[in-house]
């Protein structure tokens, strides 16, 4: 009876210092060995995204549930919309300089920080979200993205991945290249570059303030990402036309990303649980697109959007703009050179399969 008392005793013991917090104190258990409460860790995150912003703030919010499930409990995140605990975009400085433990955006964001970044969110004309997944999986880019952002003292992790984004909300018709000159667009990344060399100007706008820049003027025309978010912002009640398919965009990854030596502080099985969290976050990102972005086109289309589509004329003049933006980009920056060079060689290998078989199976059997 003494013996099952004591052990009463112990466990409420350290129970009782666990709720205090006290990550140093320990308890002896009857034998006299040293029995350590178990540390927990409270980390911040904050996003480029408005606060529970549909799929791209939900799985900010899920990743954090997923990591606190995992972990039973010894690590939790608090996640902060943008603007909320730092301005959208100085999300990679607040990780990176430790006063946010962890962050939630897209790479080509930073393209002001380190080109090389724009390849590990979207290339115009570049793999799909399956392919992307696979390259940064199977084929180096993950530890291409790795060194990307190490002299930042930030380690990446997958978010999920779009799937091919629409081609955007115009204020005229867009019959020919000729039609992007002088063209205000919210365009981020390498798109970018390439609608400039088009005749266009590309401006960089939160996700937040889209609307309003295009309903005052500010922009004329802006790409988003599909029927289920451009619905939701009501980019159909001020641009007339839609147009597809989204050549800037055909697979855009998201990402995590972590303060090195806030990861590194971390007992391995949490950096495991990071990691495993990052996984499930980039299935669940693309299949709640793909079934959204179904029930929401057919949603656009019964209020009366038509879907437009780029001209071929027009994608074959924009492809070759795209070729010659990245190598100017290359060429500056030996960095961007040693990305683009592993993206490109998987992109030539694994689109052989992909023509043999998804494209095949697009073309002649589903309807």
């Amino acid at each position: 009876m003494k013996k099952f008392i004591n052990k009463i005793l112990i466990a409420t013991l350290l129970v009782l210092f666990l709720a205090c917090g006290d990550k140093t104190a320990n308890v002896s258990d009857e034998a006299g060995a040293s029995v350590q409460p178990i540390e927990t860790y409270n980390w911040k995150m904050t996003t480029t995204w408005p606060p529970n912003f549909p799929v791209l703030g939900e799985v900010a919010n899920k990743y954090a549930e997923w990591v606190e499930d995992m972990s039973d409990g010894q690590l939790k995140i608090k996640v902060y919309g943008g603007g909320e605990l730092v301005p959208s975009l100085e999300a990679f400085d607040a990780v990176s300089n430790g006063t946010v433990e962890m962050g939630s955006g897209a790479a080509y964001y930073w393209a002001g920080k380190t080109p090389a970044a724009q390849f590990f969110a979207a290339v115009p004309f570049g793999m799909n979200s399956q392919q992307v997944t696979s390259w940064l999986e199977s084929g180096g880019g993950m530890e291409l993205w790795r060194k990307t952002y190490a002299k930042f003292n930030l380690i990446p992790y997958m978010g999920g991945n779009t799937g091919v984004q629409m081609g955007g909300w115009f204020n005229k018709e867009i019959n020919s290249v000729n039609d992007f000159k002088g063209l205000k667009m919210r365009m981020p990344g390498i798109a970018g570059k390439v609608l400039e060399k088009a005749g266009g100007t590309a401006v960089l706008v939160a996700g937040g303030e889209i609307y309003t820049s295009l309903e005052r003027g500010v922009i004329d025309a802006t790409e988003w990402i599909g029927p289920y978010h451009d619905h939701k912002m009501g980019f159909h009640k001020i641009a007339k036309y839609y147009y597809t398919p989204g050549w800037h965009e055909p697979g855009t990854q998201l990402e995590f990303f972590v303060n090195k030596d806030k990861h590194d502080a971390l007992p391995k099985h949490l950096q495991a649980v990071l990691d495993a969290a990052s996984k499930r976050a980039q299935v669940w990102v693309l299949s709640e697109f793909d079934n959204q972005n179904g029930i929401f086109l057919d949603k656009l289309k019964g209020e009366g959007v038509e879907i437009r589509e780029f001209s071929k004329e027009t994608l074959d003049v924009l492809r070759g703009y795209t070729k010659t933006a990245v190598q100017e980009m290359v060429g500056n920056d030996p960095l961007s050179k040693e990305v683009y060079e592993s993206y490109s060689a998987y992109q030539t290998r694994v689109s052989k399969w992909s023509k043999l078989t998804e494209q095949a199976y697009y073309n002649k059997i589903q309807k």
